[in-house]
């Protein structure tokens, strides 16, 4: 199974999952490039979207509104929260880069049920989890907290010689309140660019086993499964997460092999 996709350098839309040779039937990514002056529309089909500025100025048009001059952080390793647009499904958006924009694209099916907002800084939750070298910073940008259909999308830093996602747990049960089933795909970024990290994925049956060095830009697809990443001595981490499933709840299990660490 290829879980790993890797960025199209030479292109405006560096990755899309649905190209991926087995596509998540939840989740969907897209990451784009703008330069200063261009512009991308596009329509949000049956899917409900957020808009992440990963890095860079925009503006924003969807439907009747308009979010002018949107975006704060030049770079996602400032490590301050960024601005984000929610969409619902069967909606006209369009993007206008004040300066040169790397755009998320985060996706899960829509019904419609929830108006076009701004997501601002000042309305992310941000918080650290784990101890010594399992620490990691987190910025809530779509929590199940706020409205949505089915889409959550949160962004999350750890730092060089650390371990995120851990100890392992997996999220691929329907079986509420003990454990919910959301896909889930990784946006990876590196500081400096040209490090790599690891990224396990592996189910208790080990049907799914694989272990993957990604580059900067990569993207890992969470079908199911749990699903560890290490950052090298050296080289700080940034990912992007997009999850969803058939109930818009996150439960999930830690792998029984590493419940001691748990307190």
């Amino acid at each position: 199974m290829d879980l790993l996709l890797n960025p199209t350098r030479d292109a405006a839309e560096t990755l899309d999952t649905a190209r991926a040779t087995e596509p998540l039937e939840y989740v969907r990514f897209r990451q784009r490039n703008l330069s200063e002056g261009e512009a991308f529309a596009d329509n949000s089909g049956d899917l409900e979207l957020c808009l992440v500025l990963l890095s860079g100025k925009a503006t924003i048009h969807c439907g009747d509104n308009t979010f002018e001059a949107i975006g704060e952080r030049m770079n996602v390793f400032e490590q301050v929260p960024p601005y984000a647009v929610y969409l619902p499904n069967d909606m006209d958006y369009r993007i206008e880069a004040l300066t040169d924009v790397e755009l998320g694209i985060c996706g899960a099916p829509g019904h419609g049920t929830h108006a076009p907002r701004l997501i601002s800084p000042d309305q992310i939750k941000q918080t650290t989890r784990g101890e010594g070298a399992n620490v990691r910073h987190v910025h809530d940008i779509l929590p199940e907290t706020e409205a949505a259909d089915s889409l959550l999308v949160v962004e999350v830093y750890t730092p060089a010689g650390n371990w995120s996602s851990y100890p392992p747990h997996k999220h691929d049960e329907d079986n509420l309140p003990q454990e919910s089933f959301l896909e889930e795909s990784y946006y990876h970024r590196l500081n400096p660019s040209q490090g790599f990290g690891f990224h396990r994925v592996y189910t208790d049956d080990r049907l799914i086993d694989e272990t993957m060095a990604f580059g900067d830009g990569s993207c890992v697809l969470v079908p199911r499964g749990y699903h560890p990443v290490g950052a090298p001595y050296g080289f700080d981490l940034y990912y992007l997460n997009v999850m969803a499933g058939p109930k818009r709840e996150w439960k999930f299990t830690t792998d029984p092999d590493f419940a001691w660490l748990v307190k």
